[in-house]
């Protein structure tokens, strides 16, 4: 890989790939590691001899284009690891009211159950 003619984000791709590839997690995809931020992004400076004037900048812009890239996720404790790596998660809105819907009305019903009952043995 040119590091120098690629994109921050593209080497930063490449280095997630290549450091999964190290740690030989390649045949199960359930052990794909995630790196914490601060040392892919170190890692990408690196790569491509960036010049950097101010580290908190340069840590900021990279950091900001991983966030708004779509091959990069956010795992947990500042670590991302690439999309393709975990399953995509299916939300489906109709579902989850009309679970949410059905929890409400079970709700509904135990308390009203709970409020007749009390008002019985009041008689």
């Amino acid at each position: 890989m040119d590091y120098l003619k690629s994109t921050d984000v593209e080497v930063a791709a490449y280095i997630l790939a290549e450091h999964n590839a190290d740690l030989g997690n390649v045949v199960d995809s359930s052990a794909y590691e995630p790196m914490y931020y601060k040392d892919l992004i170190m890692e990408v400076i690196k790569r491509k001899k960036k010049p950097v004037q101010s580290l908190p900048e340069a840590i900021s812009e990279i950091y900001t284009q991983i966030n708004m890239d779509g091959r990069f996720t956010y795992r947990n404790d500042g670590k991302w690891g690439l999309t393709e790596w975990y399953p995509v998660e299916k939300k489906s809105s109709r579902g989850a009211r009309s679970v949410s819907r059905e929890a409400a009305l079970e709700k509904k019903k135990a308390n009203d159950t709970h409020k007749f009952e009390s008002i019985q043995e009041n008689n």
